[in-house]
């Protein structure tokens, strides 16, 4: 497991907030910027991974969005090796919890988290066709399924 990251959702204007985070703070940069192609909402999306003072964060300009409102802009990001650390995290934050799409669950003390496979980004890099098919793979999951990323980047 790594480390967990904080994520944060923008609606809109996040390159600006990019911007305006970065410059704030000696040590801070962004990291990449990944466009999300097929999410529901406005066209344009992208998620991005940016440190703050050597520490990393990740910030999706995702637009008005019912999960928005379900989970708040923020919450925390938890990337698995794998599935089986996936299934144990999901069990634990599901006693009294509320699961939510794409690997987001809301724990029973209302904080917000990402269960996601640590390889995600090299899922979501590259070819624009690759990216589409993990999209559309991963927004038909609650629980994210590492074996069915896989053959959506593979193109199976």
């Amino acid at each position: 497991m790594q480390k967990i990251v904080s994520f944060i959702w923008i609606k809109e204007n996040a390159k600006e907030a990019l911007a305006f985070y970065t410059g704030l703070f000696p040590d801070s940069r962004v990291v990449s910027e990944t466009p999300i192609e097929g999410a529901p909402g406005p066209a344009g999306q992208f998620v991005a991974s940016f440190e703050l003072m050597g520490e990393p964060y990740m910030l999706l300009e995702g637009g008005e969005n019912p999960m928005l409102a379900a989970a708040g802009p923020l919450s925390l990001t938890v990337p698995c090796d794998t599935q089986e650390e996936i299934d144990r995290l999901w069990a634990a934050f599901a006693e009294g919890g509320k699961p939510n799409v794409c690997g987001w669950i809301t724990d029973r003390f209302g904080v917000t988290w990402q269960v996601v496979p640590a390889k995600m980004n090299e899922y979501m890099s590259g070819d624009p066709a690759k990216r589409a098919r993990v999209t559309a793979a991963f927004m038909q999951m609650t629980k994210f399924d590492i074996k069915a990323l896989e053959r959506a980047a593979a193109g199976e």
